[in-house]
């Protein structure tokens, strides 16, 4: 019985995380897709300040959703920090949303490893729920336009990053209707 709830579980994950990556098709209903405007957001960091999504218009945008107490996004952050080195000159925004843990924690882990970018404690997983978010870590990238490009579920490798990243680092877009 537990075989085959999980069985249906995975599955209904697996359906899920497909239908975020397929493009935007004439008659879709409106929601996240590839092609489509980037859910609006906006937070409070892990500093105080006030940030959204908007005010990141006109820049290339790297959506993280992670947590410290997950081990695939501990392991991710070193390439986060070296992809932003690489790609800074190119006006590229990184933001971390915090999904399911506590802000202390990731204060900690974000002072250690010197990050930069700011991250939005998601308490209420507005965010999360907006982006559909399932899994951590989750990365979304927003090309200039404010447009979704690409969608990666689970850890990125370098490959993953400057794939996904070729297709927001150009010129702003418009999204599909």
């Amino acid at each position: 019985m537990v075989a085959v709830a999980l069985a249906a579980l995975a599955t209904a994950v697996i359906l899920g995380i497909a239908s975020l990556n397929r493009p935007v098709r004439p008659g879709d209903a409106p929601g996240i897709a590839t092609g489509r405007a980037a859910p609006a957001f906006s937070g409070t960091t892990l500093d105080g300040a006030r940030l959204s999504l908007a005010s990141l218009r006109g820049r290339p945008v790297v959506v993280n959703f992670w947590g410290p107490s997950c081990v695939p996004c501990r392991d991710e952050f070193p390439l986060l920090i070296d992809e932003l080195a690489k790609h800074g000159g190119d006006d590229l925004a990184i933001v971390g949303v915090l999904m399911f843990d506590p802000p202390a924690p990731a204060r900690d882990f974000v002072s250690a490893y010197h990050a930069t970018w700011p991250t939005i404690d998601d308490a209420d997983g507005s965010i999360r729920t907006a982006y559909r978010a399932v899994a951590r870590p989750q990365t979304y990238f927003i090309d200039r336009g404010g447009v979704l490009r690409g969608i990666q579920v689970g850890q990125l490798s370098a490959a993953d990053f400057e794939r996904l990243y070729a297709a927001i680092s150009g010129p702003a877009s418009s999204p599909a209707p």
